[in-house]
């Protein structure tokens, strides 16, 4: 057989198959993930078990006419592959190339951006009411995990679709287990005939025959549903307003495209129930899906080969604390919104499973559910990555903080994550974090300081929240004997003169680097909140100018919160604020982004000697941009 997968450069060009020739295509699919993710790292498993769903939907639907919304998008690189970008794979998750996620502003393909979970029925809702109000036929369809759909927001959008009438498609991609027998020939023959028109048009008279006699009605409907519910779960999705199809093998393309083309004829909202297999295909994924779901480099015929880490990442540093806190207090519980690998908390779940809930994708939730334990005496530890606990920012302040409530937020993933892109960065959490009343922040500058942070957040009885980066610090070996640091208090480094480098979390070890090049005190500030006003004012009597340097968004951070002690107290002094620029950092390798940022020792010292020579010129004069700027602080002039 001629290869395939090269002829097809668009969906169009797929249409133009036989079906005959799917089953090869998909396989030649697989082939090509597994080299391609092989050479650039991303996600395997997802992608390689939505093969056959992904030729079927653009084998069916007219995209990018008919619209697809991929939920959280990292299983959609078969998408990109058959949407011309398949030569762009070698370049997947690197600077300049394509995104691992949806992008509207990559292919017109990209129906929606997604990266964050349980938006695709919501985004697909929208469109099929615009395509309703615009008097088009164009379809519109949300793919969301069984993970996914654990969400709130999910059925939030249910219940509205419901209601809505609009042609709406959500198929639930179901791989969190095997294909088991009821998703066999019955079922798949059952999915087809109530997928069908005639059946749709059977129903729709039987219920127009059957108004007039209620009761008849009525049992008529019940009598379907425990049919139904005899073969499939659907009856959930029905009640929701649905008429809902399967469990189907998401394997089988012969079942899928007779089964979507079916669905593709029938009006109001439908629901498709697929059963697929994460890492189908190649044999090392399907035996350890969990391994082979984000993967670096690897070798495609020995698989992932373990490698001993020279120093613990945050991440470990934080899963070692919370093990050894559990040891020495019973009222500690851990939460994680379905992050248990990603957040170091594996061996806490192993050793204290009556105090580990992973709570699933469901980060609102997660947040609401510790000010309840909370109340009850325990002492909870969510473990959360930055960018995902934005989705619980009314939770945090009208459950936790207004209540006062001693919840500890070990926030992972604080500042640039490298290859995940803008929408996993934790950019913003200094700046939405410090406008909270009653938090307590801190922001951990290597890894000792980290563990020592974790011990202080869970000895106070209001809330507190300990950011931390990604991957690995300076290699500060963590003390096993842990100690409460003096809140709001921060600590001097080192003695320079006329500069002053006030630094926050992360950003300690490149200011280290600086301040010796050009002889300037540093400060590691430890906290942002409450901040150390006493030592802030001290440098700024004592120095020219004041640096401030933190791995997130210079609007309304760590330094903002240096010029407002500033101005509150009335002091003048020269100030220059480094950290992330006001916009979304793509993806990359981070110490390349940090650079390009001016976060890295050279860009700390250009940004810093600027700022020292234009001392003399007037405020308006100074440079401003994105990521450094200076400016006088002068309260009441």
């Amino acid at each position: 057989m001629s290869p395939l997968l090269n002829t097809i450069n668009t969906p169009d060009d797929l249409r133009q198959l036989e079906r005959a020739q799917l089953p090869q295509l998909a396989d030649e699919l697989r082939q090509f993930l597994v080299e391609s993710v092989s050479q650039t790292g991303g996600h395997l498993s997802s992608n390689l078990g939505t093969v056959e769903l992904t030729l079927a939907l653009h084998y069916v639907f007219n995209t990018p006419h008919d619209k697809l919304v991929w939920d959280v998008g990292h299983q959609t690189y078969v998408h990109k592959i058959l949407t011309g970008r398949r030569e762009a794979m070698k370049t997947l998750r690197m600077a300049g190339g394509i995104s691992g996620f949806p992008r509207r502003v990559e292919s017109p393909y990209d129906a929606f951006g997604t990266a964050h979970s349980s938006t695709s029925i919501s985004a697909a809702l929208g469109m099929a009411v615009a395509a309703q109000i615009a008097g088009s036929e164009r379809r519109a369809v949300a793919i969301i995990g069984d993970g996914a759909m654990s969400g709130g927001m999910a059925f939030e959008a249910l219940n509205n679709a419901g209601a809505m009438h609009a042609n709406l498609l959500v198929v639930l991609n179901d791989n969190d287990m095997s294909i088991s027998r009821p998703v066999g020939a019955l079922n798949n023959y059952l999915a087809k005939l109530m997928s069908g028109r005639f059946y749709a048009a059977m129903r729709r008279g039987s219920e127009k025959m059957l108004k007039g006699m209620p009761p008849v009605l009525e049992f008529a409907k019940r009598a379907e549903e425990h049919v139904k519910g005899m073969v499939t779960p659907g009856t959930l999705f029905e009640e929701f307003g649905f008429n809902y199809i399967g469990p189907i093998d998401g394997h089988d393309l012969d079942v899928l495209v007779t089964t979507l083309d079916n669905i593709s004829h029938l009006a109001g909202p439908q629901f498709l129930h697929v059963v697929t297999q994460k890492g189908k295909g190649y044999a090392k994924a399907e035996d350890d899906c969990l391994l082979y779901h984000g993967v670096g480099k690897f070798d495609p015929t020995h698989g992932i080969v373990a490698k001993q880490a020279s120093k613990p990442s945050y991440t470990q540093v934080f899963g070692s604390w919370l093990c050894d806190m559990a040891a020495q207090d019973e009222r500690l519980v851990g939460i994680t919104p379905a992050m248990c690998e990603g957040s170091g908390m594996v061996e806490f779940a192993e050793k204290f499973p009556q105090r580990y809930f992973d709570v699933g994708i469901a980060e609102q939730h997660a947040l609401t559910f510790a000010a309840g334990l909370a109340c009850e005496g325990l002492k909870p530890v969510v473990a959360i990555y930055s960018t995902f606990l934005q989705r619980a920012y009314d939770q945090l302040i009208h459950d936790i903080a207004i209540q006062n409530l001693p919840v500890v937020l070990a926030i992972d993933r604080a500042g640039l994550v490298g290859a995940d892109g803008a929408t996993h960065a934790g950019s913003f959490d200094l700046s939405y974090l410090r406008c909270v009343p009653n938090m307590t922040v801190m922001a951990a500058s290597d890894e000792n300081e980290c563990r020592q942070m974790l011990y202080t957040a869970f000895q106070l009885d209001t809330p507190s929240a300990v950011r931390y980066p990604r991957g690995t610090g300076p290699g500060v070996v963590p003390h096993a004997q842990m100690q409460a640091l003096p809140i709001g208090k921060g600590e001097m480094r080192r003695s320079g003169e006329q500069i002053a480098m006030l630094a926050f979390g992360s950003m300690l070890a490149p200011v280290l680097g600086a301040a010796e090049q050009i002889n300037a005190t540093v400060a590691n500030m430890r906290f942002v909140k409450p901040l150390d006003e006493e030592l802030v004012l001290r440098l700024a009597r004592e120095h020219e100018l004041l640096v401030t340097v933190e791995e997130n968004t210079i609007q309304g951070g760590a330094g903002s919160a240096v010029a407002e002690c500033l101005a509150r107290h009335g002091v003048t002094v020269a100030l220059l604020h480094l950290g992330l620029p006001d916009g979304f950092l793509e993806q990359g390798e981070p110490a390349k982004m940090l650079a390009a940022c001016g976060l890295d020792v050279a860009g700390i010292v250009t940004a810093t000697q600027h700022a020292a020579s234009a001392l003399d010129m007037r405020p308006q004069a100074f440079e401003k941009n994105s990521t450094a700027y200076i400016a006088r602080t002068a309260a009441g002039k």
